[in-house]
């Protein structure tokens, strides 16, 4: 006989499931077999095949039988159980009706929050090789000194670069596949037949786009549409602008009054799109306008992206990348380049300069929270307003189980009930997210798809969530009804449990904690984006209105004959030429300033180029020095103005002492002629960077701007065009209003307080149903109490003050919680702003207020109709 013995933990499993009838004849049939297999196929396949005979006997004939309540419920029972859930639901229309709203807005809260984050989350995954495209970040410092680079932090660098760093790259990586560039956008003035356009939002662009990127190709061969010069390829919108329904390709497009470029593509662009423009020009045309800035290491304006080959690992990149700055950059300042994934761009990075906007993962975290919080309080809703009717089911349940009903068979038709509600609650829901789905993409102002929803994974996943979330929200009701001891409940004794009451109350508190934590958030939003709409800026962006003239060479050419003609009209008190205005584009420019010891610091500040009206138009303070005037003709080029933190980086705690030192930027030497004082010319999420202003030459000037002292804008405005349109009556009159322009930095920031206020009143109203479910359940469990102290002479006031009593009592406990809770996450999202508000206790006091007025008045609908009822009707029974 064979020393080998079968499979032990097989064996025990054989045990534990055969009858103890068949156990021993069997397992030594079973024995017998394995000494058979051993001999004829070996130990190893001997094994295999015992395991096999045994799975093949476990079978309902030979499992044995458990003593268990749990019994499989039949088709008929099934839908007895479903009968009996419709008729309660129907019965009970109040409770039905709060259950499946309270349900139903959580469910829809959720989805409609679940559209918005995958929307966030999705921007640029439709490209094909969205796990192979990188871009290129560029750190631009001073020449001083040796740098440690690998200290540097992201927010160091920023995604604007230069022309000659991709030919590079692809020379010296082999693992770089394609390499593509395009420069910020610029304005063109577009003429097709009668129509004529200002476009601002037109770039230049390398042929290889469509071998990285997978935009939509309507019209045209991507391969050739943007390898000749004076080709270019327009988006849909614009094409459907200058042609309608007629086919764009071949025809001629007029760009800047003169020059006729060939329109060769016609693309679509997804809104999910880091960054997105009008058209773009072939890179060949903008090559052989300035051929020497795509050698120029030091010429910024172009944005840098790659694909790597399959299999190539980006993270040896940094590695490789001080030989190759080695090899290849040949300038005197310190420069660096770093890969960023494209999955990193919209959400994760940190890099300054972005060519599109950016998500924010905060904002992200807060609304996924804000779902999580609606979802649960809407589960919790569900359990209060069940126990509620505990009370009057009670003798239902006792019944059911005097004329012999199982607790497994009560267990099962209450989460049959709870099931039935949550899918009834899910055919509302899914209405109100087709009303609310449009809604949501007009706050949002993203278009926000949705039939990513429709597949049949989706729906077989919101089966299963319904599913669970019946079983989670119909649990605890389902356990406690079936419990119920009926000879209690048929002798009028009944009484629900202490951990019941105090599963209540912790429930109650959360409620309470959450609704707190969401009105402190909303209250901290409002008063943060009221501080950015009062925040004193360092200018004054009221009643300036900009007119765009996109460096167009004749406007420039007869720039001080508009401006004369302008400031002749009665409403215009001051004008203004220059290359940008706060909230625009502007480059940056190596600096030399002397610093107080005497030698040349060479930095990178931002640079605006002005005329001498700037600084007055724009009501700045100049707090050192003298602003740009006509008096010195020589200012136009060797003169220079710092801001404040100009100033200090380059050595100067006083402003005054920067005034009179020498500076060298851009070809220009001469000195430094005054400070003004800081202010914002990007957001407020941004800390004032240095700044130097310099004298703008009549090529580099694109913007007029006036300050107007009148409140007839529409009067002023037609008088104005007027006036262009005599002296300039080629170029549309394309203004905007600065406040308007600059604020329209913050409609992201405002979109999401709109977006977080409803969500949040949502949340508040749900909870609301909840705490009116317990307090119809508490009211009822005190009902004799209440009678019997009103036979006792008790007022309406103080019994009212008595149902309430409980609650007051966990709204002070929900404090404890939400109040650091909500300071915690507000908090981490004020970091997002420089420049913020401190949250003060005022904040949390009033939205502690607020809930509690709403949940007093929410609990006075059932307590206030308690106490002033009949003692007699609660006493009879007695």
């Amino acid at each position: 006989m064979s020393d080998h013995r079968p499979p032990e933990w097989m064996l025990r499993f054989f045990r534990w499931f055969c009858h103890p009838d068949y156990v021993e004849d069997i397992e030594g049939d079973l024995e017998e077999r394995f000494a058979t297999y051993t001999q004829t196929s070996g130990v190893r396949r001997a094994k295999w095949l015992f395991m096999r005979e045994i799975l093949k006997l476990f079978r309902p004939g030979l499992i044995k039988k458990y003593d268990s309540n749990i019994q499989f419920t039949p088709y008929g029972m099934l839908h007895n159980y479903l009968k009996i859930s419709f008729r309660n639901i129907l019965r009970h229309k109040t409770f039905s009706a709060l259950n499946i709203a309270g349900l139903s807005v959580g469910i829809a809260s959720c989805i409609l929050i679940l559209i918005y984050v995958n929307n966030e989350r999705s921007y640029d995954t439709y490209h094909k090789k969205y796990e192979r495209i990188h871009r290129v970040l560029h750190y631009f410092g001073s020449r001083e000194g040796e740098m440690d680079f690998d200290t540097l932090a992201e927010s160091d660098y920023i995604v604007w670069g230069n022309a000659p760093v991709a030919p590079a790259l692809k020379s010296y990586f082999p693992e770089i596949e394609t390499v593509f560039r395009f420069t910020s956008p610029s304005p063109w003035l577009v003429s097709y037949k009668e129509k004529t356009f200002s476009e601002n939002n037109i770039v230049f662009a390398d042929s290889t786009a469509f071998e990285i990127f997978d935009w939509s190709i309507i019209a045209g061969d991507p391969k050739t549409a943007l390898v000749r010069p004076n080709t270019i390829v327009l988006t849909k919108k614009l094409a459907e602008k200058y042609f309608g329904e007629e086919n764009p390709i071949g025809q001629t497009l007029i760009m800047d009054t003169e020059d006729p470029f060939e329109v060769t593509g016609v693309i679509d662009i997804p809104t999910n799109s880091h960054f997105s423009f009008d058209a773009m020009i072939s890179m060949t045309t903008f090559k052989s306008m300035r051929p020497e800035i795509f050698d120029n290491w030091g010429y910024v304006d172009f944005y840098t992206y790659f694909t790597v080959r399959p299999g190539a690992n980006v993270d040896e990149f940094a590695a490789k990348v001080p030989d190759f700055l080695e090899k290849n950059f040949t300038a005197s300042f310190n420069y660096y380049v770093r890969m960023e994934p494209l999955s990193e761009a919209y959400l994760h990075s940190e890099a300054g300069r972005q060519p599109g906007p950016v998500g924010s993962l905060n904002n992200i975290f807060i609304f996924t929270s804000v779902a999580i919080f609606i979802l649960l309080i809407a589960c919790i809703n569900f359990m209060n307003l069940s126990t509620a009717r505990s009370v009057e089911r009670a003798k239902e349940v006792a019944i059911r189980k005097t004329i012999g009903s199982l607790k497994s068979a009560l267990i099962f038709q209450f989460l049959v009930e709870a099931m039935l509600v949550s899918f009834l609650a899910a055919l509302v829901a899914i209405g109100l997210v087709l009303i609310g789905h449009p809604y949501l993409e007009l706050l949002s102002g993203k278009s926000l798809p949705i039939d990513w929803l429709f597949t049949l994974k989706n729906a077989v996943l919101g089966i299963f969530s319904l599913l669970t979330l019946g079983l989670i929200a119909g649990s605890y009701p389902a356990f406690v009804l079936s419990g119920f001891r009926p000879v209690s409940v048929l002798k009028g004794s009944f009484k629900t449990s202490s951990n019941g009451i105090w599963l209540r109350k912790a429930l109650v508190s959360l409620q309470f904690a959450l609704s707190v934590i969401l009105l402190v958030g909303t209250a901290v939003v409002y008063s943060q984006l009221d501080y950015l709409r009062n925040h004193d800026l360092g200018f004054n962006p009221d009643r300036v209105l900009v007119i765009d003239y996109g460096y167009d060479s004749i406007v420039q050419r007869k720039i001080e004959v508009i401006k004369r003609a302008m400031k002749q009209h009665p409403s215009v008190v001051e004008a203004s030429a220059s290359r940008a205005t706060p909230g625009d584009f502007f480059p940056h420019a190596g600096t030399g300033v002397e610093e107080p010891s005497g030698e040349m610091s060479y930095q990178s500040p931002a640079i605006y180029e002005i005329d001498e009206d700037f600084v007055s138009t724009f009501q700045m303070n100049l707090i050192a020095g003298r602003t740009f005037s006509k008096d010195f003709p020589l200012d136009s080029s060797n003169a220079l103005i710092l801001n404040e933190s100009a100033a200090r980086l380059y050595g100067y705690t006083d402003p005054a002492d920067v005034v009179g030192k020498s500076f060298e930027q851009w070809g220009r030497k001469g000195k430094v002629i005054g400070v003004i004082q800081d202010f914002n010319y990007v957001s407020l999420h941004n800390k004032v960077e240095p700044l130097s202003l310099r004298y703008g030459t009549r090529g580099n000037i694109a913007m007029l701007s006036l300050r107007l002292n009148s409140d007839n804008y529409a009067s002023t405005l037609s008088e104005l065009e007027e006036i262009w349109n005599q002296l300039v009556p080629h170029r549309p009159f394309d203004n905007h209003f600065l406040d308007q322009n600059f604020n329209a930095q913050y409609e992201a920031d405002a979109r999401f307080g709109v977006i977080f206020t409803i969500f949040s009143g949502l949340a508040v109203f749900v909870a609301c149903l909840g705490l009116f479910g317990l307090t119809i359940f508490s009211t009822a469990q005190r009902t004799k109490e209440v009678g019997i102290r009103k036979v006792l002479g008790a007022s309406t006031v103080s019994i009212v003050r008595l149902l309430s009593r409980d609650f007051l009592q966990l709204f002070v406990l929900s404090l404890s919680v939400s109040i650091p809770l909500s300071w915690y996450i507000m908090t981490r999202w004020l970091e997002n702003f420089a420049y913020s508000i401190s949250i003060g206790w005022e904040i949390f006091l009033l939205s502690s207020i607020v809930i509690l007025v709403i949940s007093l008045v929410t609990m006075s609908m059932k307590t206030i109709g308690t106490a002033l009822s009949n003692p007699v009707n609660a006493l009879r029974d007695e």
